[in-house]
C-alpha cells in the first residue's frame, strides 16, 4: 500500500455561476512509494469547512457522506447528487499534440480506474460525451487549461456543458506520466496487469491518473491496499457513440417530462435485480456495442435464458440476493488512517457482507455450469480464492452469522460475529451487553405489568433501545400516559416512548457496544491482512454477477412484449417494428411500421401532417437500432440491422434561455454538430430542421443539409414539413420519399370532413394540402380569413407541383441503380435456397421492367429481351 505524506492542500478562487471552481496545489510531489513521517492526514472537509463560510451562496457544498464508508474514512467535494460519486482527471496534449486526450475517472463506490486516451476533432464530441455518460461529481484540469492559463477552448466546452459540477485546477507538474505509471503498477491487482501493456505508451491518460490519484488521497481519510484496484483501459472504437442531446432526445434514461418516470428505454429493459446490473445496463444503452461477434453471444445468451425457463428462475433466484459487490469491495480495499467506533462497525459489516456474498456464490456456479452460451463466465464464480477466503472468514467469524435487514437483527449479529475464546476480552463485554439487554426487558415487563399496558421493547439506530405499545381498544388510567414516560411520540394509536432508567441502561449498553466493536475490530483487521491479498478475485464476481443480470434483465423485458432476435447485416429493415417505450405507455400493442435503408436507398425524406407519427417513427428506429446494439431482442416481427458507429438526433424546437440560443440558432448548432462528426456508419435521425426561420431560408438550409448528407453513405431519416424537398428524389437514386398516411372522413350528419391519422408509413411524397388550415379552421378564426389563405395556398401549390415534374431518363437511371444495388445486396447476404433465390431475382426483374415501363421509352431505346 502507499501513504500519503503531510502535504498542505491551498484552495482558491471564487464560486461562480453553476459549478464551484477552486485551484489546488500540492506542496512537495512524492511519488507513491516514497513515505514520510506523518503528523495526521490533511483532511479536506477540514479545508472546504473553512472556505464555506466565505462562499455559502454557492450551490457545490460538501455532500453527505457515501452509504457504508463512514464519515472520518471517505468523503467527496462537490455535491452527491442521485448517489453520484464519481471524479474525472481530463489533461489535453499541447503543441502538434493539441487535440489528444488524455482521461482518469474514479467511482468512490466502485473501486475502478478507467483510463482512456484519444484524438478528439476541434468540437471536443467525444469528450463531452464521455463526461455526460460518467455524470460526476467533480472535474479536475491543469491549471494551465483554466482560468489561469486564460481558458482553453477544451475548458471552456467543458464549463459551459456541465454548468453544475464542481471544477478543480491542480498544477500541471502533477500531471506526470511517470508518476502516473508507478501508480498503476503499485495499485493494480494481478488480473488486470495487462493494462500496463495497454497504457505504457499513452502519456496523457497516465498523467490524468497521476494527478487523480494524488488527488483522491486527501478526499478520502484512508489509503488503498497495494494491488488491490481494477484497473482498465477504453478506447473510444470500442462502442457507438451518442452524445448528450441525442441521449436526451431519444429519453435513454432520462423522461423529459418527469426525470421520476421509468417511461424510457432504461425503465423498459430494466428488471435487474442488483445495482451492479442496472449500472452495466445504463453504461450499455448510452454506450452500445460495435462488435458484431460480442453481441451475437449475448443474444444467444438471451435466447438460450428465454428457451430455458428453469435455467431463467434459477439464475434470477441466485442474482436476487447479492448486496452491491462494487461497493463492498470499495470499502474491503481501504485501510482506514484512523481508528473510530464508525470505522471499527463498518468494518465488522463489511466482513459479515463478504461471508453472505461468498456463501452465496456456490449456488450461483450451479446455475452458471448449466449456461452453455456464457460458459465463461463459470472461471469467474469458481475461482478457487473464493473458498479460501471464505475458509479464513469461518476460522474468525461464526458460520451462522449473516447479513440480515433490520438494524437490531443486524446489531446482533455485528456484536456475535467473531468466534467465542479468540479473545478474552471480548466475551467479557458480550457477557455485559447480553446482560444488560436481559436488564432492559425484564424492565420494559415491570412497567407493562405494573400499569397494566402492552408494551414491547423496539431498537432504532437513532434512539437505541425504547418502548412502543398500541393503545387500540385499552385505556390508560386517567386518560393519560404516566408522568415517567419521556420524549412521547404517537402516530395514530401507536406510542413510542422511553425512561430515565432505559436511557441509562442505553448509555451503559452503548458503553458496552464500543468495546465489543473495539475487541472485534482487532480481530477483524488481522483477518483483512490475511485475505487481502486474494480481496480482488471478488472483481471478477461482480464482473460475472452485474452481466448475468443485465442478460436475465434483456430475457425478461422479452417476456413482457412479444420481441424477435435481430440480425447484423448491411441493411436497416424491420418488419412491423414498434415503439418500445410507447408499447410500454400504453399498455397495449401501437401502430406497427415496416422500415428499410439499404446503402441504395440510404436517405429517406418522410412528409406527413402534424400529429401523424413522424417524431415517433424515427425515434422508433432509432431505440431499436440502440437495443439491439446492446444485445436485446427489439419490437418486430423481423429485425435486421447494419452496426451504426454513432447515432445522431435533431429533434424539438426549444429556445434555450441559459446560452441566450434561439429556437433556430439551437438547429444550426445541432446540425452543424452532425455535418461535423458524422461518418459513412452513421444513423442520422433529422426532425423538421429549419422550421425556425422563413420558409424560404428553411427550404434552401434543408436542401443544402441534405446535399451534403448526402455525399456520405450514412443511413439517414428526415422527416420534415417542406414539400419541396421531396424533389430530391427525382435528383439523387439513394433518396426515397415516404409519408405518413391519413383518412378523410365525412359526419353523416353535418357532412364536415374529417382528418384520421392512421400512423401508417407509405411509399412516396405526401399528398395532403393545407392541413393547416384545417387545424385553423378548429379555432374562432373568421371564415374570410380562412378562404383567402385557402385560395393563395392553392395557387402556391399549382406553381409547385409543375416543378415537380420528373423526366423519364432520371426515372430509368433510377431503375438501373436500384436493380444494381439490390443485386450487390442479394449477393452479400442472402441465404436463400437456390429456388428461392431464383424466384427473388425473377422478381426483382419484373420490378425492373416495371419501373422502365412506367418512365416511357427513351428516344433511341429498344427494348429486347435476350
Amino acid at each position: 500500500m502507499y501513504h500519503s505524506s503531510t502535504e498542505e492542500v491551498a484552495t482558491s478562487g471564487d464560486a461562480s455561476e453553476g459549478g464551484q471552481k477552486r485551484s489546488f496545489s500540492f506542496e512537495d510531489s512524492r511519488g507513491p512509494n516514497e513515505t514520510t513521517t506523518s503528523c495526521g492526514p490533511v483532511s479536506l472537509s477540514s479545508v472546504l469547512s473553512r472556505k464555506s463560510s466565505d462562499e455559502s451562496s454557492s450551490r457545490s457544498s460538501h455532500g453527505p457522506s457515501l452509504p457504508g464508508m463512514t464519515p472520518g474514512t471517505s468523503g467527496s467535494s462537490g455535491s452527491i447528487v442521485s448517489g453520484a460519486s464519481v471524479i474525472v482527471a481530463v489533461v489535453e496534449g499541447r503543441g502538434l499534440a493539441r487535440g489528444e486526450i488524455g482521461m482518469a475517472s474514479f467511482n468512490l463506490k466502485c473501486p475502478e480506474l478507467v483510463l482512456s486516451q484519444f484524438a478528439d476533432a476541434g468540437t471536443y464530441a467525444k469528450v463531452i460525451t464521455k463526461i455526460h455518460i460518467l455524470m460526476p461529481v467533480e472535474i479536475l484540469m491543469p491549471d494551465t487549461a483554466s482560468e489561469k492559463g486564460k481558458g482553453t477552448k477544451l475548458y471552456k466546452l467543458i464549463t459551459e456543458n456541465f454548468p453544475g459540477v464542481t471544477f478543480t485546477a491542480i498544477q500541471r507538474k502533477y500531471f506526470n506520466e511517470r508518476k502516473g505509471l508507478e501508480y498503476i503498477q503499485q495499485l493494480c491487482a494481478p488480473e488486470f496487469n495487462t493494462v500496463l501493456m495497454e497504457v505504457q505508451a499513452k502519456y496523457y491518460c497516465l498523467a490524468s491518473a497521476a494527478a487523480l490519484l494524488k488527488y483522491l488521497e486527501f478526499l478520502q481519510n484512508s489509503v488503498y491496499a497495494s494491488k488491490s484496484l481494477k484497473v482498465s483501459f477504453k478506447g473510444s472504437e470500442q462502442t457507438a457513440m451518442i452524445d448528450s442531446a441525442s441521449a436526451s432526445n431519444l429519453e435513454l434514461v432520462v423522461n423529459n417530462r418527469d426525470h421520476r418516470s421509468e417511461h424510457t428505454l432504461l425503465g423498459v429493459l430494466n428488471h435487474t435485480k442488483t445495482p451492479g446490473g442496472a449500472r452495466r445496463l445504463r453504461s450499455n444503452i448510452l454506450e452500445p456495442l460495435v462488435d458484431v461477434d460480442t453481441i451475437n453471444v449475448r443474444l444467444d445468451a438471451v435466447q438460450e435464458l428465454l428457451q430455458n425457463e428453469e435455467l431463467f428462475f434459477g439464475l434470477k433466484n441466485a442474482i436476487s440476493h447479492f448486496l452491491d459487490i462494487d461497493r463492498l469491495l470499495s470499502v474491503l480495499v481501504q485501510i482506514p488512517k484512523q481508528e473510530t467506533v464508525q470505522a471499527a462497525e463498518a468494518k465488522i459489516t463489511h466482513v459479515i457482507q463478504l461471508k453472505h456474498t461468498l456463501d452465496l456464490k456456490g449456488f450461483l456456479c450451479f446455475w452458471v455450469f448449466t449456461f452453455s452460451t456464457y460458459s465463461s463466465l463459470c472461471v469467474n464464480v469458481s475461482c478457487f480464492r473464493f473458498d479460501m477466503i471464505l475458509e479464513q472468514i469461518k476460522t474468525v467469524i461464526n458460520c451462522d452469522t449473516t447479513y440480515l435487514k433490520g438494524s437490531l437483527n443486524m446489531r446482533t449479529q455485528k456484536c456475535y460475529a467473531v468466534r467465542p475464546n479468540i479473545n478474552e476480552f471480548l466475551d467479557i463485554a458480550r457477557r455485559a451487553y447480553t446482560e444488560i439487554v436481559d436488564d432492559i426487558a425484564g424492565l420494559v415487563n415491570q412497567m407493562g405489568e405494573k400499569y397494566g399496558l402492552p408494551m414491547r421493547t423496539s431498537f432504532s439506530t437513532a434512539r437505541g433501545f425504547f418502548i412502543q405499545m398500541k393503545l387500540e381498544g385499552v385505556i390508560s388510567p386517567e386518560g393519560k400516559l404516566p408522568s415517567e414516560f419521556i420524549k412521547v411520540t404517537k402516530h395514530k394509536n401507536n406510542y413510542s416512548f422511553t425512561t430515565a432508567d432505559l436511557m441509562k441502561m442505553n448509555g451503559r449498553c452503548d458503553e458496552a457496544f464500543r468495546e465489543i466493536f473495539h475487541m472485534s475490530y482487532v480481530v477483524i483487521c488481522q483477518l483483512l491482512s490475511t485475505i487481502h491479498e486474494h480481496i480482488h478475485c471478488l472483481y471478477k464476481l461482480s464482473d460475472a454477477v452485474s452481466m448475468l443480470d443485465m442478460l436475465l434483465s434483456l430475457a425478461n423485458a422479452c417476456t413482457i412484449s412479444d420481441y424477435v432476435r435481430p440480425e447484423f447485416t448491411d441493411t436497416l429493415a424491420i418488419k412491423q417494428g414498434r415503439h418500445p417505450i410507447l408499447e410500454r405507455m400504453a399498455r397495449q400493442q401501437p401502430v406497427s411500421n415496416n422500415t428499410y435503408i439499404s446503402e441504395g436507398s440510404n436517405f429517406v425524406i418522410i412528409t406527413g401532417p402534424n400529429m401523424s407519427g413522424k417524431s415517433t417513427y424515427l425515434k422508433q428506429v432509432a431505440l431499436c437500432q440502440i437495443m439491439a446494439q446492446i444485445g436485446s431482442f427489439v419490437p418486430s416481427e423481423y429485425a435486421s440491422f447494419r452496426v451504426a458507429d454513432q447515432i445522431f438526433t435533431r429533434i424539438g424546437v426549444d429556445d434555450d434561455f441559459e446560452t441566450n440560443s434561439s429556437t433556430f440558432m439551437l438547429e444550426m448548432k445541432e446540425i452543424s454538430y452532425i455535418i461535423h462528426n458524422a461518418s459513412d456508419r452513421s444513423l442520422l435521425i433529422i426532425d423538421e430542421l429549419g422550421r425556425g426561420t422563413s420558409a424560404e431560408e428553411g427550404i434552401g438550409i434543408c436542401h443544402s443539409v441534405c446535399e451534403f448528407l448526402l455525399r456520405l453513405k450514412a443511413f439517414t431519416l428526415f422527416a420534415t414539413h417542406f414539400l419541396e424537398l421531396c424533389q430530391l428524389e427525382s435528383l439523387y437514386p439513394n433518396v426515397e420519399n415516404q409519408h405518413m398516411e391519413v383518412q378523410h372522413m365525412r359526419s353523416g350528419d353535418t357532412g364536415a370532413e374529417q382528418v384520421v391519422y392512421t400512423y401508417l408509413l407509405n411509399r412516396g411524397r405526401s399528398e395532403e394540402r393545407h392541413y393547416g388550415l384545417r387545424a385553423a379552421e378548429m379555432t374562432t378564426l373568421p371564415p374570410g380569413v380562412i378562404q383567402e389563405a385557402r385560395i393563395i395556398a392553392s395557387q402556391v401549390s399549382q406553381q409547385l407541383l409543375a416543378k415537380h415534374q420528373t423526366d423519364p431518363e432520371t426515372q430509368r437511371q433510377r431503375a438501373v441503380y436500384r436493380l444494381a444495388t439490390r443485386l450487390l445486396q442479394t449477393a452479400r447476404n442472402s441465404r436463400l435456397d437456390p429456388e428461392s433465390l431464383r424466384m427473388y431475382l425473377k422478381g426483382l426483374k419484373r420490378q425492373y421492367e416495371a419501373e422502365l415501363q412506367a418512365a416511357g421509352p427513351p428516344e433511341s431505346f429498344n427494348t429486347e429481351e435476350e
